[in-house]
């Protein structure tokens, strides 16, 4: 087996990638608290015919110790964009890489061959405004520690030990989530998707409430948006139902052109 050929995740700078280099690439960006190994089931299933690359994003993983603001996180997408996918890639963000990758694709449109967002149909204005607030300062205030252990037992439950280990093997991050999701607050992600124009698939879990109930008016008018609902699934989707996570990715890839 060449090296090209390896589907064994390699980390490179803030970033890791498997599969071969002359497939499809995929660039994958997490959610808020977690780090780029929360796509460990999207990167077993797809690196097989996928370039997979995964990235962290500041105050997480590797990056842990940079200060997460909206401008530097969008240019580490593009930067493992343009380095590892060719300077064009389908794009897919969980929650907090969700905003990241709307606006990745608002301001580069050229280089999102197809957009894949999960987690976040909801403006953060409004009401909604205050809620991001609320959640950021609360992760704030509680103990770092605390929090990873509760999170890590609750994966443990929710997923059994191994694929615990595997979604959360770059660590857990409240306080870097935390400061990131406040970098969000102020809206502004509907008018990226409008100028984006591509195609856009949005999908949520049927329990994720806060984004389920806002995401047809977030979505109305946004030309090429399909929204797929996944049964079973809460604001991790990718991990709670991955199968159907990663079908709808590959379906949609499919519908692509070149």
């Amino acid at each position: 087996m060449t090296a090209s050929e390896t589907s064994v995740t390699q980390p490179v700078r803030h970033w890791s990638v498997a599969g071969p280099d002359d497939a499809p690439p995929i660039v994958f960006v997490h959610g808020a608290m977690m780090g780029r190994s929360v796509w460990r089931p999207q990167v077993d299933a797809l690196s097989d015919r996928f370039r997979i690359v995964a990235v962290d994003q500041p105050g997480h993983g590797t990056l842990r110790h940079q200060a997460f603001t909206l401008d530097v996180a969008v240019q580490n997408v593009v930067d493992a964009i343009d380095r590892e996918a060719g300077g064009r890639a389908i794009l897919v963000g969980l929650s907090l890489g969700g905003y990241v990758s709307m606006t990745v694709a608002g301001l580069y449109p050229e280089r999102v061959r197809g957009l894949v967002i999960a987690g976040c149909t909801r403006e953060p204005v409004g009401m909604s405004r205050l809620g991001f607030h609320v959640y950021g300062l609360s992760m704030r205030l509680v103990p770092e520690r605390a929090v990873r252990v509760v999170a890590l037992a609750w994966f443990r439950v929710r997923y059994g030990a191994e694929l615990a280990s595997a979604i959360t093997a770059g660590g857990h991050f409240s306080r870097g989530g935390a400061r990131a999701v406040r970098h969000l607050i102020g809206g502004g992600f509907r008018d990226r998707l409008l100028a984006y124009g591509g195609p856009i698939l949005a999908i949520n879990g049927v329990t994720d409430l806060v984004f389920t109930l806002g995401a047809k008016r977030f979505l109305r008018d946004v030309p090429r948006a399909a929204y797929r609902v996944i049964p079973r699934a809460g604001h991790l989707s990718n991990v709670d139902r991955s199968e159907a996570f990663t079908g709808l990715v590959e379906d949609f890839i499919g519908t692509l052109e070149p």
